[in-house]
């Protein structure tokens, strides 16, 4: 493969995949060096700006400045690199990886994956993802996501947290910096709760970039199908979190009151 590392990736299937397997009450995984050292720096060299092309950076009351991409060129690095994500070879590997018994498939439309990218301030709140794909009505099983930003500092903020919120819990189990070349992969169902929800505090110039790619199934255990929905958030950070959702939704009022 042109871009992912596959071959690294098999020699370490082992141990990644123990550690996917061990995880609970979800299986989650994170490595490093996802992409080919060399092709990692040049899928960061195509990454666009902001102000570059296309970017849905809508404000929602849970989410700000916040940006998404899914839209590119035939041919080019980014479109390439997207291919390989959602190409046979490596849809195979995460099908051992994860041992989920239905077949996956992945989503050429990248709906609502693809480039994301968040700027100072931005955050997005703990949440589990919509369960079907809108329009295969497949349904959503696991989540991978791999991190482009160069010298990360923790005060930047921008972690993805994954929380335990089960039986009335409330339990952080991981907060994974998002740095260069890392991959993160997580099943998704209805107890699968992430998000990066502390706001950016990033300098000027300075923005959270990742690639996002999602998997399904035509069918799922009969245990945990719910009823279709859309994302569903909590609040993780008490009064705090209250404000920043009050704030947020001031500014996505005046957005669409704007747009009209």
């Amino acid at each position: 493969m042109e871009f992912i590392n596959l071959e690294s990736l098999k020699d370490r299937k082992a141990a990644i995949k123990a550690a996917y397997q061990s995880q609970k009450p979800f299986r989650f995984v994170c490595f490093e060096d996802f992409f080919y050292p060399e092709k990692a720096e040049m899928i960061l060299r195509h990454y666009p700006d902001i102000n570059q092309g296309e970017w849905d950076g809508t404000t929602y009351i849970d989410q700000k400045k916040k940006f998404q991409k899914s839209k590119f060129e035939n041919g080019s690095v980014l479109d390439r690199v997207f291919k390989e994500l959602n190409s046979v070879e490596f849809i195979g590997w995460l099908q051992e990886l994860s041992e989920i018994e239905e077949e996956l498939i992945g989503d050429e439309e990248l709906f609502g994956a693809g480039l994301h990218q968040s700027v100072s301030g931005g955050f997005l709140n703990v949440h589990v993802d919509y369960n079907i794909h809108p329009k295969t009505k497949y349904h959503r099983r696991l989540n991978v996501l791999i991190y482009l930003n160069k010298d990360w500092r923790d005060e930047y903020e921008g972690h993805l947290e994954l929380w335990d919120m089960t039986e009335g819990k409330k339990n952080m189990l991981a907060k994974i910096a998002p740095t260069f070349n890392r991959c993160v992969i997580f099943e998704t169902n209805e107890i699968s709760y992430h998000g990066h929800p502390k706001a950016l505090n990033t300098p000027p110039g300075v923005s959270r970039k990742s690639l996002a790619t999602y998997y399904y199934t035509k069918n799922r255990p009969a245990q945990e199908v719910a009823r279709e929905h859309n994302t569903i958030y909590v609040n993780t950070e008490g009064w705090y979190g209250q404000l920043k959702r009050l704030l947020s939704g001031f500014k996505a009022l005046r957005e669409r009151l704007l747009n009209k």
